[in-house]
């Protein structure tokens, strides 16, 4: 509605003038299965309304014309449209080829069809392969195309063919605010754009009071009441065909369990789909008492089935876009939906490895009643669509326009910028010092800058953001290019959003802490945000031990006790981010306090500060020093005291390093038992002095299988500013992470 009221009469009249007052829009609705002719019928009735406006031709193609899926173009018939041309274009295998010949045979037969009509503009719905082969047909052929549902974002292979549509057509109906969002964001020019809701939802909220009982009955049997059957139908995902048939699978076992009648849709046309119909046979769903098994139901009978239904389930887009307007619990199942707006009558069930999880949500589901949900649409799509369709002048040029947002100009193409040394800016964030560097492609340390670690938040983000401006600077002098910024901080971070959401108690007021956005507003660069853990074993795996390593593990042993796990090639977050804590295992239940408030945690025995404190203790008892040690009135007692009294005999410093060694060991032989790794890497100034303890513990304490893993010191000398560059260097050469 926004978008005709900006439009003024006087532009409407201009239009008919260029056109002529008497020319009729040449439209060319193209329709290739049962699902999008629902969305496309309303659409086409509108203009077979308006005859003195509009000339229709209609194409019927792709599955609309196969037995196996009900002969569906006699539906077409059926509502008195008159079709122009059929044109069989299924290749038979249902598998990824047969899927590609048919884009192929479509392509070889629609020109000629296109030549014949030669309309002023096509209508093509959707995200099927069968649709990409009209876009292109059309678009290479210079005709206009509107495309129907642009914008929207789903799973599998559909929104790559949506968008790649969206890409060819000239004009755009879409059903929400997102999906005009989304177009936009893809440089679609706004003013081609119309947001006017599903075309099927100007049927569907009109159609819930009418004669249903005898529809039910006709399709389900007679005995079955509203609200007391289930309606299924689900299709295969061309990107994982094998699961999606196991899945399938599942769900015809929860179903059967279950007990209700079912009304089973066979699946599209979509590679997998001859497996999925082997299932259903396998399992004797055609002749089961409980279930009915059709090709096709017309879309008029289809809404009254759902929406008095007891459930819907499957992985349709109907599922999640039409039965909202109804209110009918629906299960969504599998990914082939991902990323769909869904009211709240959606439950996603996104993987399943039996069918219990399955049959829960049926349990969960069945028989409730939702609110009626509009995101799809208010019931005014094809009044809104007529009025755009008039709008369109055709003496308009016919290239399309982009959108780009504003860029910066490219640098220039010259000899000092190709021989620019790609590089990093990485900034780790201690508990005592910030450190920002300049770090090269091979992990060279160009240059470094150390300050001291604000106490508070604001001085903290003001330092950081002066060291990386003056590290930015001085880059163009040692002729580095910075291709963004990496952080290192301790504490729990959300590295997809950039954001610290916790920190330890060494670092004060870093919670909650958006560090991406004012960096990358300051610097006009990308941020990366992680653990400094995890950077110490991004940092392993590009530069150092862990490089090639498929498994591995890195623990650092500095003033805390931290670490970083990759598996398969991949740093592990977790579910919240808190993946690799591997400081707090707990190795005692009646060992000392940890700073989370645990006890027993390897950090309390074997960090920095427990072996500081355990020093304090000797000291304060006259027992540290021993023969060839000295310590100054104000120097403060650090680890670096017990060790060295450990190294001169102290046998009670000795016995401290001991425990603390054991500790640690008895961590690592938690993690082999756990993930399994070929390597444990020990990283962090205190390595050195554990690695032989964490040996003897690996030897005398772990499974045999686990024993014959590799414990090495890294060799890396700044694993922090090496792994917080590495966030950048492995991103913006296209690695994965």
């Amino acid at each position: 509605e926004v978008y005709f009221k900006n439009l003024s009469k006087q532009k409407q009249k201009e239009v008919m003038e260029k056109n002529g007052n008497n020319h009729k829009l040449h439209v060319c609705v193209a329709t290739c299965n049962r699902a999008d002719y629902s969305k496309l019928a309303p659409i086409m009735f509108g203009i077979k309304a308006e005859p003195q406006s509009f000339e229709l031709d209609v194409i019927v193609l792709g599955s609309h014309l196969i037995d196996d899926y009900g002969n569906t173009y006699r539906m077409i018939e059926q509502d008195d449209f008159d079709i122009h041309t059929r044109l069989h274009t299924i290749v038979r295998g249902e598998d990824e080829a047969a899927m590609v010949e048919s884009v192929g045979l479509a392509l070889v037969k629609l020109p000629d069809v296109l030549n014949r009509l030669k309309p002023d503009i096509m209508i093509v719905h959707g995200d099927r392969f069968d649709a990409l082969a009209l876009a292109t047909s059309a678009a290479l052929m210079n005709i206009r195309i509107l495309h129907i549902e642009g914008g929207e974002v789903s799973g599998t292979i559909d929104d790559s063919i949506r968008h790649a549509i969206t890409k060819l057509a000239h004009y755009h109906v879409c059903c929400t605010r997102s999906a005009e969002q989304h177009l936009i964001a893809m440089c679609e020019d706004h003013d081609r754009i119309l947001l006017a809701g599903c075309p099927s939802y100007d049927k569907l909220l009109s159609a819930k009071n009418k004669d249903y009982m005898s529809i039910i009955s006709m399709w389900l049997g007679e005995d079955v009441k509203t609200r007391d059957y289930i309606v299924a139908l689900q299709h295969p995902v061309t990107t994982d065909i094998k699961h999606s048939i196991k899945m399938f699978e599942l769900t015809l076992d929860a179903l059967i369990s279950f007990n209700k009648r079912t009304l089973v849709l066979f699946p599209n046309v979509d590679a997998g789909s001859k497996e999925m119909v082997r299932v259903m046979r396998k399992k004797g769903i055609e002749h089961h008492p409980n279930f009915r098994a059709v090709k096709h139901v017309p879309f008029d009978q289809f809404i009254q089935l759902v929406a008095h239904a007891g459930c819907m389930i499957g992985n349709s887009s109907c599922g999640v876009r039409e039965v909202g307007a109804f209110g009918t619990p629906v299960i969504n199942l599998g990914t082939r939906q991902t990323g769909r707006e869904t009211g709240e009558n959606v439950l996603h069930v996104r993987d399943a490895d039996t069918q219990d999880k399955i049959l829960h949500a049926l349990q969960l589901q069945f028989g409730k009643q939702y609110p009626c949900s509009k995101i799809y649409g208010d019931g005014n799509a094809v009044p809104r669509i007529l009025k755009f369709l008039k709008s369109i002048d055709l003496k308009e040029p016919l290239q399309k326009k982009f959108c780009f947002p504003p860029v910066k100009d490219n640098i220039s193409q010259d000899i000092d910028h190709i021989l620019e040394t790609q590089s990093a800016l990485a900034v780790d964030l201690g508990g005592t010092n910030l450190r920002v560097a300049i770090v090269s492609m091979k992990g060279e340390i160009v240059k470094k800058y150390t300050q001291l670690n604000p106490k508070t938040y604001e001085d903290r983000l003001e330092l950081i953001l002066k060291m990386c401006i003056e590290a930015a600077s001085e880059a163009v002098n040692v002729n580095c290019r910075i291709l963004g910024v990496g952080i290192s901080t301790g504490g729990r971070v959300n590295p997809r959003e950039g954001i610290v959401l916790h920190s330890t108690k060494l670092i004060q007021e870093w919670s909650s802490v958006d560090l991406r956005t004012p960096i990358s507003d300051a610097l006009h660069l990308p941020v990366w945000v992680d653990n400094d853990g995890n950077c110490a074993a991004l940092a392993e795996r590009k530069f150092g031990h862990g490089k090639g390593i498929e498994n591995f593990v890195t623990l650092i042993t500095g003033t805390g006790i931290g670490g970083g796990i990759i598996h398969q090639h991949e740093l592990i977050h977790g579910s919240s981010f808190c993946a690799a804590e591997l400081g707090h295992i707990v190795v005692s239940l009646e060992g000392p306090e940890c700073l989370c408030g645990s006890q027993g945690c390897i950090e309390a025995y074997a960090s920095g500060i427990a072996l500081q404190r355990e020093a304090k203790k000797l000291h304060d008892e006259d027992l540290l020093l021993v023969e060839g040690m000295s310590m100054k009135k104000e120097e403060v007692v650090s680890a670096a005291h017990l060790i060295q009294a450990a190294k001169l005999g102290n046998t009670k410093a000795e016995s401290i390093l001991r425990t603390a060694g054991t500790a640690l060991g008895l961590g690592v032989v938690n993690i082999l038992h756990t993930m399994n790794p070929s390597l444990v890497i020990l990283s962090g100034v205190l390595a050195s002095h554990y690695v032989n303890a964490v040996k003897d513990v690996i030897n005398r304490q772990a499974l045999s299988s686990a024993k014959t893993v590799d414990v090495v010191v890294s060799n890396l000398a700044d694993p922090a500013l090496l792994g917080a560059a590495s966030l950048v260097l492995d991103y913006t050469t296209r690695r994965i992470y």
